[in-house]
């Protein structure tokens, strides 16, 4: 592995960790470093929507904070292929979520699955330009 690789695979990693925490946090505007303008994102299997960037971001604003005000991922192996100036990452993830159980109390859902993004090198860095979220397995809901 090359000094380039080894940059690449970092900055792409650091993309990923973008993505989660400004999912996590609600730092919706820090998802504008993570995905092309034209990014297709399909969210599908978790119940969600399939739209291109511009419309899934006042979605999340929206729809995530309403149902779940609390969100935490969690990131493991990451599989990371770089061909020039396209790559593929994917990432299993575990994300646990409190939400209302419509009882006066609180129950945590869980979604575990891989997140599929496509890559491409920007002059702003690696930014995604497709992301499919499989679902592997969910509790609680």
């Amino acid at each position: 592995m090359d000094l380039q690789e080894i940059s690449d695979r970092l900055e792409i990693e650091g993309v990923v960790i973008r993505y989660t925490r400004g999912i996590d946090t609600g730092a919706w505007d820090l998802l504008d470093s993570v995905f092309t303008p034209d990014a297709e994102i399909d969210y599908t299997e978790s119940g969600g929507i399939a739209e291109r960037y511009p419309a899934v971001k006042p979605w999340l604003a929206e729809v995530l904070p309403l149902f779940f005000p609390k969100r935490m991922h969690s990131l493991h192996q990451l599989d990371i292929a770089i061909d020039g100036d396209e790559a593929t990452c994917s990432a299993y993830f575990h994300n646990p979520m409190p939400m209302d159980d419509g009882k006066g109390g609180e129950k945590v859902v869980e979604f575990g699955g891989i997140y599929h993004h496509t890559m491409t090198r920007t002059p702003d860095g690696w930014r995604s330009r497709k992301l499919h979220e499989e679902i592997v397995w969910k509790r609680g809901i």
